[in-house]
């Protein structure tokens, strides 16, 4: 029995869906948090049950005859984030599970930059202290989050943020189908994973140029000093804690925390994985539907 955890989540559902097409329903669980946006998992003979990192004693039912967890990243930063993930591994244990796999980041590093590392490798701590087997996936820098950072770039071309660095980035959908492949062999990594990256990294001067290509418009790139940036945050009503995070991407990307790349994850998937090109033309897609 593999339990996926957030299948109700981006990443976590597309494990699962990638997993439907590797092994039996009957041997996938999913944990969630409101089982009724599962159901039509239910319904393919995927086993629902309710979940919560926050709540040891539903994640012991909701592990209940695991072999193998896969634990999705709460999304929940600092001690907090650390004590959930920390839950949801002694539940697994608990409940007899083999092996923990918990989605980790290329760039996890005590001393990061950019906070969610920082939690990333503090929870890989705690994996490889327990001294069970567990998988740490170390993705590659979410695409999806390169639209935030091109900001009106999709209409004017130009790219007006702080210095950054060439970033490793990588599809959701390349991401849950290597999970799946790791998770349906079981113990084809033990411990941290190589980087899990697309074949290059680009910066936002190198994103906008793309992006140029697919819409017309002429590519500036303006480098906006950090503490203008930040100012600019403020005013719009982002929260501290959130200024922080936006502010330690691009501190850490100019410092080449999340420069590399490896073939681990296109010898996974047996091809390359999705460039930046695709994404941004789904994007435009998605932005432009006629």
């Amino acid at each position: 029995m593999i339990i996926v955890t957030g299948a109700t989540g981006k990443l976590g559902r597309a494990v699962t869906e990638e997993l439907l097409a590797r092994v039996p329903a009957g041997q996938i669980g999913v944990s969630v948090r409101d089982p009724d946006r599962a159901q039509d998992l239910a319904q393919r003979g995927v086993r629902v049950r309710q979940g919560d990192f926050a709540d040891s004693d539903a994640l012991h039912h909701a592990f209940e005859g695991a072999t193998q967890v896969l634990v999705v990243s709460s999304g929940v930063l600092g001690e907090d984030g650390l004590r959930l993930h920390r839950t949801a591994f002694e539940a697994a244990w608990s409940a007899g599970a083999r092996r923990v796999l918990y989605t980790s980041h290329m760039a996890a590093s005590a001393e990061s930059l950019f906070p969610p590392m920082r939690l990333h490798a503090a929870t890989e701590a705690l994996l490889r202290a327990s001294g069970q087997p567990y998988t740490s996936l170390r993705n590659g820098f979410y695409a999806d989050s390169a639209r935030f950072l091109l900001g009106p770039a999709w209409t004017t071309g130009e790219v007006s943020a702080p210095q950054d660095g060439p970033v490793s980035w990588t599809t959701h959908a390349d991401l849950a189908q290597a999970a799946a492949i790791i998770l349906a062999d079981e113990g084809r990594f033990d411990g941290p994973t190589p980087p899990l990256t697309a074949a290059h990294a680009l910066d936002l001067a190198q994103i906008g140029e793309l992006l140029s290509a697919l819409t017309g418009h002429p590519s500036r790139r303006t480098v906006v000093p950090d503490n203008d940036f930040r100012a600019t945050l403020v005013t719009r009503g982002m929260p501290e804690d959130r200024i922080a995070v936006t502010m330690g991407l691009f501190h850490a990307s100019r410092r080449g925390e999340f420069a590399a790349v490896d073939p681990t994850l296109a010898q996974l998937l047996g091809r390359e994985p999705q460039p930046m090109r695709v994404v941004l033309e789904a994007q435009m897609k998605e932005l432009n539907p006629a």
